[in-house]
C-alpha cells in the first residue's frame, strides 16, 4: 500500500470524526486477566502487545497486569474491556463474523410524552437480566458510560446514558418533561431531595451540564408506574436506582437529540453487559412511532472488488472476505462485489471506504509492501494557507459550517434582505437555501457557546453563492467574528488591517450601510479601488436575535476577488 492509498483512508477518517477529536483520544484501562476471561482463551502477553496496535488502536502501556489502550473516536465500540475482548476474539481468529446475542422480546414498555419533543426528543431502552456485578464490572460500566458520553454523545449534548437497578422500580416507564420546581428526588451520591432547578444549581453534575438545558421551560425526567424518578437526563440519575454489587437486573435508558447517537450508544453499552453474561431483553418504546430497542439487526452494505483493489492493491477476493470476518463482519462474495453485514454497534461504518479500511486491518498492515507513490508531482504553495496562518496568529479559532442554510438565520435574525439560491425539495426550512454570507453561521456558533468564557473569536474560510441579477456566482470568503464586552469598531478595523497587511495588500475604508450592523459603525473594505469586503459592529437587536448578550464585531472578505487582483 503506498502513501496515496493510506491518505485516502486517513482523510476520510478525519472527515468523519473531526481533526480536533484526534487530539483527545480516549484511553481505556483494564486488567490482563479480566480481558483473557472475557475472550475465553489466554493469549500470550508478547503476542498481545505485538498484535493490538495492528488492530487500529494504540497500546499506550502494559505494566504487570494493567493495560492502557488509546482508541480512535471512530471506534466507540472499543471503549470498554468487553468491546475490546469481542474485537480481539475475531482478530486473533478465535471467532469469525458478527457476534450473536440472544435478545428476548419486550416485556417492559416506555411511553414518550409529547412534552419532551422540544427538549430532548429521542430515547431508547434495554433490559439486561442476571448480571453478575462486582466492583470491577461496575467500574468498567461507569467508564464506558463516560467514554461514550464524550465520544458519541459530544459531552452529553447528543446522547446521555442512564443505568439503573431495575428491581428498585416498577414498570411501565414514562419519559416526560416537567416544570423544574414541580418534581423532587434524591440525586445520585446525595442523601437529600432536590427539585430539578436545585440540582442544576447545587449538584456537581448539575452545575457542569446545566448549559444543556439552558432556556428550556421544561426539563425531561423518566419515572416509573409509581412516579419514582429514575433519571433526570442528561444530568443525573436518581439514588433510588443506583447499582450495587447485589444488583442482578439492569434497566438502561439512552436519551438525546440525535437518534443515531442514541441507538448506537444503546447497542454498545447493552452488548457490553451481555459480554459479562447478562441476558438482553428489548424495551417497547411507545411514541409517535412505536419501536423496540435495542435492535441488533446488522447493517447491510456492498463494496466492489475493483474498488478494494484500487485502494489497497489486494487481488484475492477470498482474502478480502476473510479479512472482514476477522474484523467482526459477516461477508460473502456476490459476483464482482462483497456483500457485507456489519454489527449494529459499529457506528463508524458510513461509506465503502470504511469497509476497505477494515479489509486493510484484517488483511494485516504488515503484509503490505512499502513502495513510493507511482507519480511524483511538485506543487506550489496554496494561497489560503497564508490566510489560515494569519488568522491563527491573530488568536482566532478555525471552524467549518454547512453551506446550506435557512432564510431565518440568513435574513430574519441578521435583519437583512437579499436574493439567494433556493434548494428544490429541501428537507426542512433550516436547510432550504445556499448561504450568501458566512457571518450568520458564525453568529450561530457563538450562540451555541454562550456558556464558555469570553472573549471568543472564530473564523471560517468557505464558499458562498452571490446573486448578481439572475446570475449566481460561487465565491470563497473569509469571515470572522469576535464577542467581548469591549469589542468595538476600532478593534475590528485593526484586525482587518492586520489581515490584509499580512496578505500583502493596503486597504481603504468607506462608510457602508448594512442592516446587520450599527449605523455609522460599518465600513466597506477597498483594495485598489475595488470593494472586497466589509466590517463593523453588529447591532444590538441582531445580537439579541441570536441569544447573545455582549458586543460582537464581524468582518467578511472576498478572497476570490482579492486573489484575482
Amino acid at each position: 500500500m503506498d502513501e496515496d492509498q493510506f491518505a485516502t483512508i486517513n482523510k476520510h477518517r478525519q472527515n468523519k470524526i473531526g481533526f480536533s477529536d484526534y487530539l483527545r483520544m480516549p484511553v481505556i484501562n483494564f486488567d490482563y486477566y479480566d480481558l483473557m476471561n472475557l475472550i475465553g482463551e489466554e493469549i500470550d502477553r508478547e503476542e498481545l502487545m505485538k498484535r493490538i496496535p495492528m488492530m487500529g488502536v494504540c497500546l499506550e502501556r502494559m505494566e504487570g497486569n494493567e493495560i492502557s489502550i488509546e482508541v480512535f473516536p471512530n471506534r466507540p465500540d472499543l471503549l470498554s474491556v468487553e468491546g475490546m475482548a469481542r474485537a480481539l476474539r475475531c482478530f486473533f481468529g478465535l471467532e469469525k463474523g458478527i457476534r450473536k446475542y440472544d435478545v428476548s422480546p419486550p416485556f417492559i414498555s416506555l411511553t414518550v410524552d409529547e412534552s419532551v419533543k422540544g427538549v430532548r426528543p429521542f430515547i431508547g431502552g434495554a433490559v439486561v437480566r442476571n448480571v453478575e456485578l462486582n466492583d470491577e464490572t461496575i467500574a468498567s460500566l461507569m467508564e464506558v458510560q463516560e467514554k461514550l458520553h464524550f465520544s458519541i454523545g459530544k459531552d452529553r449534548k447528543k446522547m446521555a446514558i442512564g443505568v439503573h437497578d431495575l428491581d428498585r422500580v416498577e414498570p411501565p416507564f414514562l419519559y416526560k418533561a416537567v416544570k423544574p420546581e414541580k418534581v423532587s428526588f434524591v440525586p445520585l451520591a446525595k442523601d437529600e431531595e432536590m427539585n430539578l432547578r436545585e440540582i442544576l444549581e447545587k449538584h456537581e453534575k448539575g452545575v457542569a451540564y446545566a448549559h444543556l438545558l439552558k432556556d428550556a421551560p421544561l426539563y425531561p425526567i423518566i419515572v416509573d408506574k409509581n412516579d419514582n424518578v429514575l433519571s433526570f437526563p442528561p444530568i443525573i440519575n436518581g439514588q433510588l436506582t443506583a447499582l450495587k454489587e447485589h444488583t442482578r437486573n439492569i434497566f438502561i435508558d439512552v436519551t438525546g437529540t440525535d437518534l443515531n447517537a442514541v441507538i448506537f450508544a444503546l447497542n454498545i453499552i447493552s452488548t457490553s453487559l451481555a459480554e459479562r453474561g447478562g441476558k438482553l431483553e428489548q424495551v417497547k418504546i411507545i411514541g409517535d412511532k412505536t419501536m423496540v430497542t435495542p435492535d441488533l439487526t446488522p447493517m447491510e452494505s456492498e463494496v466492489s472488488l475493483d474498488y478494494v483493489k484500487k485502494i489497497l492493491g489486494v487481488e484475492n477476493a477470498k482474502e478480502m472476505v476473510e479479512a472482514l470476518l476477522r474484523m467482526g463482519h459477516d461477508a460473502s462474495l456476490k459476483g464482482n462485489k462483497i456483500k457485507v453485514l456489519s454489527p449494529a454497534w459499529r457506528a463508524d461504518i458510513l461509506h465503502p471506504i470504511d469497509i476497505v479500511e477494515d479489509i486493510a486491518i484484517g488483511y494485516g498492515y504488515e503484509r503490505f509492501d512499502e513502495r513510493l507513490p507511482s507519480e511524483v508531482t511538485f506543487g506550489s504553495s496554496f494561497s489560503f494557507s497564508r490566510v489560515h496562518h494569519t488568522m491563527i496568529g491573530l488568536g482566532f479559532n478555525d471552524i467549518v459550517t454547512l453551506s446550506i442554510s435557512g432564510p431565518e438565520k440568513e435574513f430574519s435574525k441578521m435583519e437583512r434582505k437579499g436574493d439567494v439560491v433556493e434548494i428544490a425539495n429541501p428537507i426542512s426550512a433550516e436547510h432550504s437555501i445556499v448561504r450568501s454570507s458566512l457571518i450568520p453561521s458564525l453568529m450561530e456558533i457563538l450562540s451555541k457557546n454562550r456558556h464558555n468564557d469570553l472573549p471568543q473569536q472564530i473564523y471560517e474560510v468557505g464558499d458562498v453563492i452571490s446573486m448578481d441579477g439572475d446570475v449566481a456566482r460561487q465565491l470563497t470568503m473569509l469571515g470572522g467574528v469576535k464577542i467581548d464586552s469591549r469589542a468595538n469598531f476600532t478593534e475590528c478595523k485593526s484586525i482587518v488591517e492586520a489581515i490584509l497587511r499580512n496578505l500583502g495588500y493596503d486597504m481603504e475604508v468607506e462608510e457602508k450601510e448594512d442592516g446587520a450592523f450599527i449605523e455609522g459603525r460599518c465600513a466597506s473594505i477597498k483594495v485598489n479601488g475595488r470593494e472586497v469586503g466589509y466590517f463593523g459592529e453588529i447591532k444590538p437587536s441582531v445580537i439579541l436575535n441570536f441569544g447573545l448578550e455582549y458586543p460582537v464585531i464581524a468582518f467578511e472578505i472576498n478572497l476570490s476577488s482579492l486573489f484575482s487582483e
